[in-house]
């Protein structure tokens, strides 16, 4: 069958105006820039091939997209090269740390906005597979090819830009806590699109300058990752939080690299991915990350380090690192620490401590530790925590063979859960069913009620 001639890369070709050869020899630069080596020598017959409608393989379609976007001043996304993705997620540019971040973004950020293709994005199935991690050289050589990387756009920098970037993550990150992950998603996907990934391919004023607006929008970028992981939406989670993890390595900003790793570990541990979760976990405790920042996120990074080592089996190190948690946070008191981790408190501790130890088998330990938690967390600035914190309580308390305890909590739980839109919320309900199944026909009225509460709450959050 003929394939059909590709008319839209072809008229990029010609507004770029660059014959075949030229633009096979940019595609090969671009390449090379990239670590890409397999496509530093695309031919001209390639790109005659492109054009004539047989699609690019692998990393090919994103070089081919990058060499144009850099050459027209404008950034292009698949579709403007006649080479849109397959719903699917099949061709997914998310996991691969040799793509450039600001393409792969700005897609990304159209994806969430399109409310059909999101839907689609959806049902993609999360990628063990792609947790894998480059070699330490790419960690180490990231800012220097960052800093080489071809400005697409005219504009210059300012401190104020980034101050910008660093409040909407402030105020989003705060609405989060609040109302759950599903809660302004598509908000700030747009302002992560439209103001702060065209940072990246602006102009600096120096070097200092662009590492800081690397590390913002790697902050904007991981919370919009977070989000989507709190709203269950697990590929889209893990593609933003891996770009996140590369432009922070390209900002050389360590301790922001460290935070987004434990968040890619969290995700592993709680999708039953325990290995993976434990090579995250690990690679966010070395010298680079865990050693460079202060005490408050050390002691977040090494509880999710002891949450991946519980769910692998490892109680010992398990253990050890919730006493290295223990000790962090002890010290963090009265020191300056980023607005990331202001959340970081007693009661975080505590709940993340009680889930390893569940994990680990321990469910009266673990009981102790949730209901620490519910103690000293401050409920309304953090209630979406605190509702999924009642709901693993009640949880144990069945496990104990305590209903009725169980019951209580877990309409609390219920109670907590008012206008907060969240896949984790929503997934504390649906195990809640599952626990109370057994016991129904012994249960009561009670039972019967919160049954009847928690599938109104369900309907509820969507």
């Amino acid at each position: 069958m003929a394939r059909e001639r590709n008319v839209a890369l072809a008229a990029l070709l010609r507004e770029a105006g660059w014959s075949q050869p030229q633009a096979a020899a940019a595609v090969g630069r671009v390449a090379a820039e990239s670590g890409a080596r397999e496509l530093e020598a695309v031919s001209r017959s390639h790109i005659a091939m492109w054009v004539q409608g047989t699609r690019p393989s692998g990393k090919a379609p994103h070089i081919l997209r990058e060499t144009l976007s850099r050459r027209l001043g404008r950034r292009l996304t698949l579709a403007d090269l006649g080479l849109e993705e397959a719903p699917t997620g099949a061709t997914d540019s998310g996991s691969d740390w040799s793509v450039d971040p600001l393409t792969a973004l700005a897609e990304m950020g159209s994806d969430d906005l399109d409310m059909h293709r999101r839907k689609l994005l959806a049902t993609t199935a999360y990628s063990a597979a792609g947790l894998a991690l480059p070699a330490a050289t790419w960690w180490a050589a990231a800012p220097a090819q960052a800093a080489n990387r071809h400005a697409v756009s005219p504009r210059t920098v300012a401190q104020s830009d980034i101050d910008d970037v660093r409040e909407l993550t402030a105020f989003y990150s705060a609405r989060d806590q609040q109302r759950g992950g599903a809660s302004g998603r598509s908000a700030l996907a747009g302002h992560l699109r439209d103001e702060a990934v065209p940072l990246l391919g602006s102009r600096f004023h120096s070097e200092q300058l662009r590492r800081d607006v690397y590390s913002a929008v790697a902050e904007m970028t991981y919370l919009a990752g977070w989000m989507a992981f709190d709203a269950s939406e697990h590929r889209s989670a893990q593609r933003y939080l891996t770009l996140a993890a590369r432009i922070a390595a390209e900002a050389a900003d360590g301790p922001l690299g460290g935070h987004i790793l434990r968040a890619l570990a969290h995700q592993a541990v709680d999708l039953g991915h325990p290995r993976r979760a434990v090579d995250l976990a690990e690679a966010s405790m070395s010298r680079d990350h865990y050693g460079q920042a202060g005490h408050r996120e050390k002691a977040l990074l090494a509880i999710v380090h002891a949450r991946a080592l519980a769910a692998d089996g490892n109680r010992a190190g398990a253990l050890t690192a919730i006493s290295r948690a223990e000790r962090d946070l002890a010290r963090a008191d009265n020191e300056q620490a980023p607005g990331r981790v202001d959340f970081f408190q007693d009661a975080s501790l505590a709940h993340e401590t009680a889930c390893a130890l569940r994990d680990m088998g321990q469910p009266a330990d673990a009981e102790n530790h949730f209901r620490r938690s519910v103690a000293t967390r401050r409920r309304q600035q953090y209630a979406r925590t605190h509702s999924v914190t009642l709901g693993y309580l009640g949880a144990v308390q069945v496990q104990q063979g305590r209903l009725d305890e169980a019951c209580v909590t877990w309409n609390q739980a219920l109670d907590a859960m008012a206008g907060i839109q969240s896949g984790r919320a929503r997934d504390v309900i649906v195990r809640m069913q599952s626990d109370l199944s057994p016991v129904r026909q012994r249960g009561g009225r009670h039972v019967d009620e919160l049954d009847r509460r928690a599938r109104d709450m369900l309907r509820a959050i969507g």
